[in-house]
Formats: structure tokens, C-alpha cells, sequence
């Protein structure tokens, strides 16, 4: 569901992104995927009904003709723009018989205007350097629709262009029979791939829970039924009701001049008729008189899940700094809960996987409080049990002083943090804060106004104050709703679970007191290491030293993100390690920090770094084992004491091992549950010839796997491999050579270069080309093609350039084909993976997913596609559409640190990347249509394809469960609820 109000609220009080992550049809974690929905268009800005004062760097303003805008002005990163608009508009305002219609509207903003012909508008910005979906999308929700643009540069060509196309889709869609009957196919296509098993049960969890809602029946990708019948006629009709200025707002922060833009938007929008603001209806009735239901659902590729809920009545609590007040220590609280329910999920034998506690809103229309847990198969009432212990024990028995402060220094650490970045917040990042605003959410005040409120506001927190805040917003959990999901009934059915609600409700509560952890241990590693080369490099200025124990560092200062440090650390080894006899050697890899140190369990480390802006984890790549973080130079020696302890002394405890196991079985049962799992459980093996290294192995093999195995299999690199060090960001150089020399300088010597691991550098193609076939167990109507062909490793940084092309050029010719043609397809791809790790290795990718009645005609565009380009050199236009949205990839690779990471990383091992980021343009506009076609010839051959189609398994083959048949198996106890959208979005 939408995420709590406190949390809207610490939004902008920390000024990080915590908005909800929404799909492009609506959030992943529920219904509610903006901020909550109005009876009516608001008239004014949310602040000018608060205390609350946004930053001055945002710029305000409304036409005559309702229409609003914000504006800032910002210059991370350098010279680009992020533009937004958004329409309040969703799918709760589409009548019954135009389900769908927002999301339809939203898909027809891109084919055709009044002043952009149908299918120019893409072919328009990626002639400017945008590629469609990296740099140009759509979002529609329950409540809005948003348009996106990322401009890479600052032109004023570019900003006309883009204000242009707002103006375009606020006011002059043509929206035309023929575009209409061309998209449908490709809004169906798109319905279909989100049918899987985690959207089926979404949507059977809201019929569940709130029955009689709008939103229910409001799913933002509509029914067949209706867009199959959606006319030209129909959808103009909702567009021109919706598209109203007093429903729009445009955004754009970036590096422009805010006055001229300003006056720029006067002019194009201005002339913009008004016409009446449809109020919006609720996304009600939200029913918190509703209790005593249960619930169970069944499908295969569920693992258990319990949730306790009771709703009740929504709260207009507008952002207020007196809201905040209270809202502040009703976080605290609920963070307290979910820390004690997460160190009960990392116990040596835990009774649940996760857990979670907490009170969201529903729209405008309802609140919902609830226990959510995630059990271990089969162990339900254990899990049920100790979750619901855990939260009365919090209720009845309060807080501690020391709890309290572990999450205030959570918080003031993250305001710190966030005051000190605010001249360098992303302006992407300031974009989503001024949308956040809208709809009577979180105002984007001053991050050094909300530091000095917030460190004010938490002194005086008590436990006593945190617990009653808490116990004043929360719903009391009597008579709740329960709801059981798994793959297998609970033994005795819902009543059962009821019976142990009931028991666990009543159980004598035990006293715990959590003992404080011992001091961190890891603060000395012996003497200092001493330096023995430095240099700079000359052409990025990278700073570039080695220890005398072999341990190499490399630095690139930069302003680009203020008190912000990238930092990573390459040991040599990685999947280098995996054998045919041991293939499984380094696949635990990733489960380290869970296991913690050896001084500390994990859930210890987090108590001790509270306050600090850290992480613990390591995976295994291609030829390193490799860590990465962000910091703070504050926090760097901690950052990279942590990162020494989990090397020098991992804790390999048994509690990252259980974690690992249950990972596996549940991703064992999905593996064929969607064609896209069935496929990437399935392609190493037949890409390989099901050589051990790149093959999915038997479940027993993954189950079998131990933290002492992966000890020995790997001790011997983390102890002896060479080590690199980088770090980007606003560092100390000085005082970041000494960091690191205080801890990986100063242990043991080490090899001093990476391996060159010649004999296992080889990785095979299967000799066995032409058609192979799969089989999936989702929905009977999709089918995936999957197309790939051997090429080369990357050795050539000129020829990686014209494969770059070649995956660009041949993506567009799908995408205008598949996907704009013949309606086939919602996201046709190709894709060039050139190898750094295998020697002469690299493949080539055609994929499309599609209808199962459509597999024979998708199967021949893609080959004529294919065929066209080793026989036609690419158009001029073409090339264009192509490269120029490379070269701005290329062009704003360094605007931010985490793009400087990429080359600093490895200087002084892999010195190439370094000269590859000096030339890639120039490479890149070498390229020629002739050379995209002789690529082609060489490598795309029919006769060298593996085709893979993944089908539907035949009925015989499918696990019994809800994710093959229209109606789930589910039993609702004490109401009939008719579910008519059964599909996915």
C-alpha cells in the first residue's frame, strides 16, 4: 500500500527519496502509488496552507488559466535537465466503461499532434540525444499521469523542444483511429507481460481487504473488454475532460536560467484554454468497520506470508510542523518494532523470515495497520506467533531509552547528511520532492531547517512519549482481517490461523532486555602501511598509490556531490575460483555479511554504526571479489575498517547460511513461473553446453552449500590476492591515503598484481545452434523469443563501438516493428555483451515477448530486421537516432561520481577503461553505416543463431495453483467479492 504518513513526512525532513518506487502502471508495494487522492482539484499550493516554508530555491507559479509550475535552478549535474510533468489524472477517474482509458491516453501522448506527425515524436528526441525509456517515459497511476523527459544537454534548442512536447500532450493530441488501433495492441502486449504471479496475488490481496473500493476495480491497465473497445471518439473525449491546466503542473530543476524558462513556459502554455477541473472520485469506501475475515491463497511460486490488518478512517493531517512534531516520534517508534522483529529474523534459528509493522494510508480514503510475515514454509504459527508477541510486547511493555537513541542518531545522521548535500542534490532528486509536494504531500523545505527541527525535536523524545505516539496512530488490532498466501494450505485452514491469532493474542508476554553491544573491534590492523609509489595520472588527474604490502589505492577528488565518498575494493579471484568439479565455489559469496564478523553478528554492526552512513557485503565478479559503498568522509575509516574486518576476519555464521537456503528453494519453485525466469534458469546451460561454471545446478547442490565450504574455498584469495582500492568523491586525499593506510595498508603482503588466470579464461558457445525449446507456467497466452548469436570479448575498443551501434540501430527497427507496426510487442530489446572476463567470448540478443498466437510473426520480423540490416547499410537518419543518445551517455559519463567510480576503480590494473573514456566519442563517431552493416554480416547469421522460444508447459507439466487458470484459488471468508480484472498491469 502507499507508505506511511511519517514517512511522507521524514522525506522532506531528511531530504533523500523516499517516495513509493511506482511501476510504470502503479507502485510495486500497492494500490496507492502517489500521494493521496482529492475530492477536489486543489487551488493553491500546499504550503500556503502550512507553517512550513519550501526552499527558497524552488520558484512557484500559476497562469491565469490554472496551470502551475515549479522551477529550480541546479547544477548537479552539469548542464542537464529534468523535466516532469503530471496530470491529475489516473485510472479512478475513468468511468466503468473506460478502464484503462488514462494509461491509453498516456501511450497516445507519443503518437501524434498537432504539430508532430504519428511515430515522429521518439524519432524527434533521439534525434536530440534521448533515448526512449532511458530518457523519455510515461507513468500513470491510480491517481496521475507523469511525463518524463532527461535532457542531457542545456540547449535552448532542446528546452524548446521539450516544452513543445508538454504543450503538445497537454492540448493538441490528434489521437487518430489509426494510432488508436496500432496501440492497443502494444497497451495488450503490455497487459500480459505484467500477468504474473506476484500482480495476481496483489490484486486478490485488495479484494480481500477492501472489497467494496474504487480502486479495486480500477487496476490503471484496464480490461480486455474495455480497450478493446476504446475508439478515437472515446479516448479524446476523457482526454479533453482531464487534460485541464488546473490539473497540470510542470516541473523542471536543472542547469538552466530560471527567468528565461519561465517566460518561455508563459508563452507556449498561456494560450491553453481552461475548462472545468473534474473533481476526482475517491478510491473508497475503505471499510474500518470490516473485521473477523480470513483469507487464504494458494500459488506455487508463493512462499508463506501472513497479514494482520484492521483499517480505519483516514486522518487530514496536512505537513504541518506541529504534524511533524507528532510524526517524529511515531517514526521512532514503529522503527523500534520492525528493529526488534528484524533482530529476531537474524537469530541462529529465527522464527520467521522477515516481519514488519506498521500504519499506511490508502489514497485519501482509509488507513491500514497491520503485522505483515514473511513465515518459513510450513512454520506459519511459529512465525504468527512470535511476530504478534513482539508487537504487544512493544505495546504493553514500551520502549527503552537506548532503542530511542539508536534510531535517533539513524535520523539526525541522515539530516546531517542531507544539509550538508543540499548544493549538490541531483536535480532529479529535487524533481521527485517537488512532485511529492503535490496532492497534499511533503513540502520540500530547507535540508538546514529540517536538520535544526529535527536534532531539536529529538532530544526531548522519551519512551514514554514514543509509545504513546505510536499507540495514538495505529489502528488496535481487534478481530483482525488474516490473510495466509503460500503454496500449500495451512494445515486446519483459516480458522486455524484465527485460532492462533486468538492464542498469541492472550499468551503471557515475556521481559527481554537486549544487552548493549560490545565497543566495535576492528579499530587497529597494526601499523600504518607505508607508501611506496604515488603518481597522477594525467589525463583525469587520478591519484594513483601503492603500499608496500602490495595494496593498491586510487583517488579522484570531486565536487560533483558534497560529503558524499564512493568507495570499492577489488580482491582478485572472483568466479575465476569456480571449476567444473566445483562450479558452485564462490556462490555463497554474497551471503557474507549477513554471517557478520567475527566480533560482531550483524545485527550487532548495525547498532554500533547507527549514526553512520555504512554497509557490510561482498560479491564474487567475473575475475574479483568485490565491495562497494557509499559514504561520507566522516565516515570513510569506519567504511573501510568494516570492509578490512569482513576479509581479514568474516563471521561465516549460521544465520547467512539459513538465509541462503530458504533464497534457494523459493527460487527453485519460480523458476519456470513467468517465461522470463524459465529462460535465465535454462540459457547458461544451453549457451554452454550445460558446462558446469555457467549451469544451474540441481536444487540439492544449492541446499548443500555451507559457509565452512565457501571459507575454504575462498580464504586463500581474501588473504594473499592483490588488492585495488578506489574511491571518488569529496574526499581529504591526504587524509584518505592515511585511512587506508591504517587499514588495508597495514595488513600482511600481498601479491601485488591480479592473476591473469589464462587456463580459466575460457568460457564455450554451444556448437548446437538453430531452435531450442521451453516451457513456462504462467498464463497460457505469452510466449518469449529469444534470439543469440556468438561474437567476440572486448579487446577492441573501436569494434565495441560499432556493436554498440548495431544494438541501438537493430533496437529501433524491432521497437518501430514489433512494437509500433505491428502492435506485437511491448518492449522488444536488443542487447551486445562484449566480455572483459572470457577470452574471445561476448553474445549477441534478440528478444521479444509476445502473445503465443503471435510467435510465428514476431519470429519473422525479426528476421527480416536482421536480414535488412546485412543487406542495406543503416540510413542517415537512422545512425543519428542511434549514436547521438551514445554520445550523450558518453558526454555526461563524469557528471557524477558514480561515473568517475567506473574508470577510477581499477586505474592502475586495468588502465584502458581511462584511455577508452578519453576516445569513446571519438570512436563512436567514427562508426559508419557500413560498418554497422559488415558487423552485422560477420556476426547476426541465421546459421549461427540459437533461437530459443519459451512456450506454455501443456497442463500435465503445470504445479497445481492459481497462476495457470483465471481465478486464483482463494478462499474469502464472510463476503463475496467479484474480481472482473484478472490480468496484470
Amino acid at each position: 500500500m502507499k507508505q506511511p504518513r511519517h514517512r511522507l513526512v521524514l522525506t522532506a525532513l531528511l531530504g533523500v527519496a523516499l517516495l513509493p518506487l511506482a511501476s510504470h502502471i502503479e507502485a510495486r508495494t500497492g494500490p496507492a502509488a502517489a500521494h493521496a487522492a482529492h475530492q477536489a482539484v486543489p487551488a493553491v499550493w500546499t504550503f500556503q496552507k502550512s507553517d512550513i516554508t519550501p526552499d527558497p530555491a524552488y520558484r512557484f507559479g500559476r497562469l491565469a488559466n490554472g496551470m502551475r509550475y515549479i522551477l529550480r535552478h541546479n547544477e548537479t549535474p552539469k548542464n542537464e535537465i529534468a523535466v516532469r510533468m503530471r496530470f491529475d489524472v489516473g485510472s479512478l477517474d475513468e468511468g466503468e466503461s473506460e478502464r484503462g482509458f488514462a494509461h491509453f491516453v498516456e501511450h497516445m501522448a507519443f503518437q501524434g499532434s498537432t504539430h508532430v506527425a504519428q511515430g515522429e515524436m521518439v524519432r524527434l528526441l533521439e534525434r536530440k540525444g534521448l533515448a526512449f525509456g532511458a530518457h523519455t517515459n510515461a507513468f500513470t497511476t491510480y491517481e496521475t499521469t507523469t511525463y518524463h523527459l532527461d535532457l542531457p544537454r542545456n540547449t535552448p534548442d532542446l528546452i524548446d523542444t521539450a516544452l513543445m512536447l508538454m504543450r503538445e500532450t497537454a492540448g493538441e493530441l490528434t489521437i487518430s483511429p489509426e494510432s488508436v488501433s496500432n496501440e492497443r495492441g502494444v497497451i495488450l502486449s503490455e497487459k500480459r507481460d505484467r500477468n504474473n504471479w506476484q500482480y495476481r496475488e496483489a490484486q486478490d490481496r485488495y479484494a480481500f481487504v477492501d472489497p467494496k473500493s474504487r480502486y479495486l476495480q480500477r487496476s490503471p491497465i484496464g480490461t480486455e473488454e474495455t480497450l478493446g473497445g476504446a475508439t478515437a471518439e472515446t479516448l479524446r473525449a476523457f482526454w479533453r475532460r482531464n487534460y485541464v491546466p488546473e490539473k497540470a503542473v510542470l516541473v523542471m530543476v536543472g542547469d538552466f536560467d530560471v527567468a528565461a524558462v519561465e517566460a518561455e513556459i508563459r508563452a507556449r502554455f498561456g494560450d491553453w484554454a481552461p475548462s472545468p477541473a473534474t473533481p476526482q472520485p475517491s478510491a473508497g469506501p475503505i471499510d474500518g468497520a470490516d473485521t473477523g475475515r480470513n483469507s487464504v491463497y494458494l500459488d506455487p511460486s508463493l512462499s508463506e506470508h501472513i497479514t494482520i490488518t484492521r483499517r480505519s478512517a483516514w486522518r487530514d493531517e496536512p505537513d504541518t510542523w506541529a504534524n511533524r512534531r507528532k510524526s517524529l516520534a511515531t517514526t521512532v517508534g514503529y522503527a523500534i518494532i520492525n528493529r526488534r522483529l528484524q533482530r529476531l529474523a537474524r537469530r541462529l534459528d529465527p522464527p520467521f523470515r522477515a516481519a514488519q509493522f506498521g500504519t499506511n494510508d490508502i489514497f485519501h480514503a482509509g488507513r491500514d495497520t497491520a503485522i505483515n510475515v514473511d513465515s518459513i514454509d510450513g512454520r506459519w504459527r511459529r512465525a504468527l506467533t512470535a511476530a504478534t508477541t513482539e508487537v504487544r510486547r512493544a505495546m504493553e511493555q514500551g520502549f527503552t531509552q537506548r532503542e530511542i537513541d539508536e534510531q535517533v542518531a539513524v535520523l539526525n545522521s541522515l539530516a546531517e547528511t542531507a544539509a550538508a548535500r543540499a548544493e549538490t542534490q541531483g536535480s532529479v532528486a529535487l524533481a521527485n520532492a517537488a512532485l511529492g509536494m503535490l496532492r497534499g504531500g511533503a513540502i520540500p523545505s530547507d535540508p538546514a531547517t529540517n536538520m535544526a527541527f529535527l536534532k531539536a525535536q529529538t532530544a526531548g523524545l522519551t519512551p514514554q512519549l514514543v509509545l504513546a505516539a505510536v499507540k495514538a496512530d495505529m489502528a488496535t488490532l481487534d478481530n483482525p482481517l488474516i490473510r495466509f498466501t503460500g503454496r500449500r494450505a495451512p494445515e486446519g485452514g483459516a480458522e486455524a490461523i484465527r485460532t492462533a491469532w486468538n492464542e498469541a493474542s492472550t499468551t503471557p508476554l515475556p521481559t527481554i532486555m537486549e544487552p548493549p553491544p560490545a565497543p566495535f573491534a576492528y579499530t587497529d590492523f597494526g601499523a600504518p602501511g607505508r607508501v611506496v609509489e604515488d603518481k597522477r595520472e594525467p589525463n583525469f588527474g587520478i591519484r594513483q598509490i601503492r603500499f608496500a604490502n602490495g595494496v593498491r589505492l586510487n583517488l579522484k577528488r570531486t565536487t560533483l556531490s558534497r560529503q558524499s565518498v564512493l568507495v570499492h575494493m577489488a580482491i582478485d579471484g572472483g568466479q575465476m575460483l569456480a571449476t567444473s568439479d566445483n562450479p558452485l565455489a564462490v556462490e555463497m559469496t554474497a551471503m557474507m555479511g549477513t554471517g557478520g564478523l567475527g566480533k560482531h553478528t550483524l545485527d550487532e554492526m548495525q547498532s554500533l554504526t547507527a549514526g553512520h552512513i555504512v554497509s557490510l557485503g561482498l560479491t564474487a565478479t567475473g575475475d574479483s571479489f568485490n565491495a562497494s559503498a557509499g559514504t561520507r568522509p566522516k565516515d570513510l575509516l569506519l567504511q573501510l575498517q568494516m570492509m578490512a574486518a569482513l576479509i581479514t576476519d568474516p563471521g561465516y555464521r549460521q544465520e547467512g547460511e539459513n538465509i541462503f537456503h530458504q533464497n534457494a528453494n523459493t527460487m527453485f519453485l519460480r523458476l519456470r513461473a513467468t517465461p522470463g525466469s524459465a529462460l535465465q534458469s535454462s540459457i547458461g546451460g544451453i549457451l554452454s553446453d550445460n558446462d558446469p561454471r555457467f549451469t544451474l545446478q540441481p536444487v540439492s547442490a544449492y541446499r548443500g552449500l555451507t559457509f565452512a565450504k565457501l571459507k575454504r574455498d575462498i580464504t586463500e584469495r581474501l588473504q594473499h590476492g592483490a588488492i585495488e582500492i578506489g574511491l571518488v568523491g569529496d574526499l581529504d586525499e591526504e587524509a584518505a591515503i592515511a585511512d587506508v593506510g591504517r587499514t588495508f595498508g597495514a595488513l600482511p603482503t600481498r601479491e601485488a598484481e591480479f592473476r591473469k588466470y589464462d587456463d580459466q579464461r575460457k568460457r564455450p558457445f554451444t556448437t548446437q545452434r538453430g531452435d531450442r525449446a521451453l516451457t513456462h507456467t504462467g498464463p497460457a497466452d505469452q510466449a518469449l523469443i529469444y534470439d543469440v548469436w556468438p561474437t567476440r570479448d572486448d579487446r577492441d575498443p573501436a569494434e565495441k563501438q560499432v556493436f554498440n551501434m548495431l544494438q541501438r540501430v537493430l533496437r529501433i527497427q524491432l521497437t518501430e516493428t514489433l512494437r509500433q507496426k505491428l502492435g506485437r510487442s511491448y518492449s522488444p530489446s536488443a542487447s551486445s555483451d562484449l566480455s572483459r572476463v572470457w577470452r574471445d567470448y561476448g553474445t549477441f540478443a534478440v528478444s521479444a515477448s509476445v502473445d503465443v498466437g503471435s510467435v510465428d510473426m514476431a519470429k519473422q520480423a525479426i528476421d527480416e530486421a536482421v536480414a535488412a540490416l546485412a543487406k542495406t547499410p543503416p540510413s542517415d537518419d537512422l545512425m543519428l537516432r542511434a549514436r547521438q543518445p551514445l554520445l550523450e551517455t558518453i558526454d555526461n559519463t563524469l557528471h557524477t561520481n558514480g561515473g568517475w567510480l567506473g574508470i577510477v576503480a581499477l586505474a592502475q590494473s586495468e588502465p584502458d577503461q581511462i584511455e577508452r573514456q578519453v576516445h569513446a566519442a571519438e570512436r563512436l563517431r567514427a562508426v559508419t553505416p557500413e560498418a554497422v552493416q559488415a558487423l552485422a554480416r560477420r556476426y547476426l547469421s541465421a546459421r549461427d543463431a540459437v533461437r530459443i522460444t519459451v512456450l506454455p508447459a501443456p497442463p500435465s507439466d503445470i504445479p497445481q495453483g492459481p497462476s495457470q487458470t483465471a481465478q486464483p484459488v482463494t478462499t474469502h471468508e464472510g463476503v463475496f467479492v467479484s474480481r472482473a480484472d484478472g490480468a496484470g498491469s
